[in-house]
């Protein structure tokens, strides 16, 4: 946390100075504004870039960590499996149906079975197993 407010304060810090710079710069006569604006854009997009390639999804795993034999081994759907992983996210029954186009009895039916294919009581114990399982 205490990277990420430093990171965002040097840029802020970085942006006023750059701001300060160009404008003594035009009135000098030495600049004109679309090469600032042209620099700036260029300064956001490179910052950008970084940044995402920074930052990576906590919820994403790589393809290679999911045991796919143990998946279908639980005889565990497609669709049971987007559940699943959308259960991973905390999102509810009705969010899921809207995302996946799907109704919310269908969503509780998936998660029914997936519960009962998981040996869970629970959405957070499923999810607990899934993790352990190396399906998720």
């Amino acid at each position: 946390m205490r990277k990420t407010v430093l990171l965002f304060g040097l840029l802020a810090l970085a942006t006023f100075l750059f701001i300060k710079l160009s404008s003594y710069t035009i009135l000098q006569g030495n600049t004109t504004i679309e090469i600032i604006l042209i620099a700036v854009a260029l300064i956001f997009f490179l910052i950008g870039s970084y940044i995402n390639k920074q930052i990576k999804p906590e919820n994403e795993t790589s393809a290679s960590n999911i045991d796919v034999r143990k998946i279908k081994e639980l005889e565990i759907s497609k669709r049971e499996y987007e559940v699943l992983k959308e259960i991973a996210l905390g999102l509810s029954n009705k969010e899921i149906a809207e995302k996946l186009f799907l109704t919310e009895s269908t969503i509780k039916t998936h998660v029914s079975n997936l519960l009962l294919k998981l040996n869970a009581k629970r959405r957070t114990q499923a999810i607990q197993i899934a993790k352990e399982l190396y399906i998720l």
